[in-house]
């Protein structure tokens, strides 16, 4: 091991010790527990060979995480990949309150205690006309904090057809049991009435939920009860409903063809007592759980439970999210928030852009292949609009090594990068490139291609 840890460190001297030590340990019990399953006959590899993979490994375990990427693959919220990006002044709001104190829970006209999260709960409560705001530490934690709140010990009336599982194994029934919420599931998997929510209400009932379905949709012989008969239902029996919007704005994109139930405002007009939704997706702002109340009220009692500490933001969170706020107040959102000028971009600008991605490759000493300029399709992901494709443009990149692996030499790159597989060839979706992508892109592809 000293000899091979030596080989090691001569390659990859700029690597720090302990990445080298636990690559040249794990590559050496691999090939320890290989040799002991394959008996005697077994050729054990050569120092070189181990050498390279302890390497690879090292160079792999020394890389910051999560690490930047570059997103070409048209989806604009990539679970994956972190969903929406921040702005840049949003970024530097961060670094500024990480870098020293601030007044987090501190009232500087009086000298005393302040609440955390205030100056971000009455921007939300300007830009929503809502009578409460809350702001937790992502949407998962909004359900489970206005279930514990609102019913623990106590029944929730749910459609069979919104009992959904999102990314993560996250399920509304786990959720809801782990309120310590007794489900109750009214009306069939496509079709449930209004006469369905009435007929499960009971003396133990505290409140509907209704819950987005975030990542699929449902089509053909299919009903369900709409937010406003299901409000007048709620407010007869005196009952909160609670809406799990999942993905919410702040902006009214009905206009431009987004569907209303994602404008978050809407969803308390039209009767909601209570919207969840999260920060990081629609909205393009830092992960966290947004919490819409029509009445004061109904958000204080939220606030007063104890479970809304262990789920609060840290100071680096509200830095971000108020940052973002601030420029949905001063209408700079839809040019400076990432995600939104991403959502937003006309095919007719995508398409230059991919155009002149297309040619710049095509020119590039070095490059193998073909690349071509074409019609694609993007998306929001991140459970969001799970109807709501967009027409994007891409650039098509034939190679003679073929699309599998490009796509794991582009991976490989630094920073790495994320394309997309279609129809036998690699497509890279110009909507979700950053600023500065383009030049990271073409480097990691002319490696990939050699």
């Amino acid at each position: 091991m000293d000899h091979l840890g030596r080989e090691v460190g001569r390659i990859a001297a700029s690597l720090p010790l302990w990445a080298r030590s636990e690559a040249v340990r794990s590559v050496l019990a691999e090939e320890r527990e290989c040799l002991q399953r394959a008996g005697e006959s077994a050729a054990p590899p050569s120092e070189s060979e181990l050498a390279e993979r302890a390497v690879a490994r090292a160079r792999r375990l020394a890389r910051p995480r999560p690490e930047r990427v570059v997103n070409a693959t048209g989806i604009v919220l990539h679970t994956n990949l972190g969903r929406a990006p921040l702005a840049d002044g949003a970024a530097r709001a961060v670094a500024l309150a990480a870098r020293g104190y601030g007044d987090l829970e501190l009232d500087l006209a009086t000298g005393r205690r302040g609440e955390r999260g205030e100056a971000v709960e009455e921007k939300l409560r300007w830009l929503s006309g809502a009578g409460g705001a809350l702001v937790v530490n992502n949407n998962a934690a909004a359900v489970l904090l206005a279930l514990t709140a609102l019913a623990q010990g106590r029944a929730a009336v749910v459609s069979r057809g919104e009992l959904v599982e999102i990314g993560g194994s996250f399920r509304v029934p786990d959720i809801m049991a782990s309120a310590g919420v007794r489900l109750i599931e009214v009306g069939t998997t496509n079709r449930t009435h209004l006469r369905d929510y009435e007929a499960a209400i009971g003396p133990d009932t505290a409140l509907l939920l209704k819950v987005h379905r975030s990542n699929f949709a449902l089509s053909g012989f299919v009903a369900e009860a709409g937010l406003p008969e299901l409000a007048s239902l709620a407010r007869a029996r005196g009952l909160p409903l609670v809406e799990d919007l999942g993905s919410g704005t702040l902006l009214d994109l009905r206009a431009r063809g987004f569907p209303e139930e994602v404008w978050a405002p809407g969803r308390l007009e039209r009767g909601a007592g209570l919207v969840c939704f999260s920060g990081d997706k629609l909205l393009g702002g830092p992960q966290a759980g947004i919490i819409l109340a029509r009445d004061a009220a109904l958000a204080d009692r939220l606030r007063r439970h104890p479970m809304a500490r262990a789920l609060r933001v840290d100071k680096l969170t509200l830095a971000a999210l108020d940052w973002t706020l601030t420029a949905y107040l001063e209408g700079r959102a839809e040019q400076e928030v990432p995600a939104l000028r991403q959502l937003l971009a006309s095919p007719a600008s995508l398409r230059g852009r991919a155009e002149a991605l297309a040619e710049r490759i095509g020119r590039s000493e070095g490059f193998r292949g073909k690349a071509s300029a074409e019609p694609s399709r993007g998306f929001a992901g991140g459970g969001s609009l799970p109807e709501h494709g967009f027409e994007s443009w891409g650039v098509r990149i034939e190679a003679p090594l073929g699309a599998d692996r490009l796509a794991a030499g582009l991976r490989a790159a630094d920073p790495p990068v994320l394309a997309r597989i279609h129809d036998g060839a690699l497509v890279l979706d110009v909507r979700t490139l950053l600023e500065g992508d383009e030049d990271s892109l073409v480097s990691a592809l002319l490696a990939a291609t050699r």
